[in-house]
């Protein structure tokens, strides 16, 4: 059998999970997979679902996403790695998979909009990796990326609690969250950051999914 299907068969995959991820050989490949999984806009709540369950759901947002290039990169016989970056107040963080060639960082990431995405292996540090998304990590019109983990290796993690979780895989979020992080951004600084222009907030609107629209009750409320 493939040594690579052989690979996801032990971390708990099922055969034809495994035959999927064992296929893609380079991180364009898995960056390629994972973006043509559907966005998981959570319509039952917040999810943080394992690899697993998102091949069976067939829908993700960035660590969902993560996870499944962290397993992909694993089943390569490459270190699955995850970095998360804060945000400020009133924004949301975002995970991403890392990878190295010849020395230089790259990352995988799922996300629904234009900027937060695929990174090229140029990056001499995870610094240097993190700052390629600051300025336009935004929200509205503030720029909020704000600190960026340490490496977080899963090998180092039982992949029953990210690989075949069937529930919210809440121990992974913690040890994302309570990762060492560093500043971006040196003190005193935010009030020189210049808003994303009319133009730029405009671009920020484009996503690759469309967010399904709620349905409105049929029910007619009691007098």
């Amino acid at each position: 059998m493939n040594a690579r299907i052989t690979r996801g068969l032990k971390l708990g995959l099922s055969k034809a999970a495994a035959t999927a991820l064992s296929t893609l050989h380079t991180p364009q490949q898995i960056q390629d997979f994972v973006t043509e999984i559907p966005m998981n806009f959570e319509p039952e709540g917040g999810t943080a679902l394992s690899v697993t369950e998102v091949l069976a759901q067939n829908r993700a947002h960035c660590i969902e996403g993560a996870f499944v290039a962290a397993c992909a990169l694993w089943i390569g016989g490459e270190p699955p790695l995850l970095m998360d970056m804060g945000a400020d107040v009133g924004d949301d963080d975002h995970v991403i998979a890392l990878f190295k060639r010849r020395g230089y960082w790259g990352a995988i990431s799922k996300s629904n909009g234009t900027y937060l995405r695929f990174r090229d292996p140029m990056y001499r540090t995870l610094r240097e990796l993190a700052l390629s998304y600051f300025h336009e990590y935004t929200k509205g019109r503030r720029k909020t990326l704000r600190t960026y983990s340490a490496a977080v290796d899963l090998r180092r993690i039982d992949p029953k609690l990210w690989v075949t979780n069937t529930n919210f895989c809440e121990e992974i979020v913690d040890v994302l969250t309570t990762a060492r992080h560093f500043n971006l951004l040196p003190h005193g600084l935010d009030k020189h950051l210049r808003p994303p222009d009319p133009v730029e907030v405009v671009a920020h609107r484009i996503d690759e999914y469309a967010k399904p629209r709620k349905k409105k009750s049929s029910r007619k409320s009691g007098a």
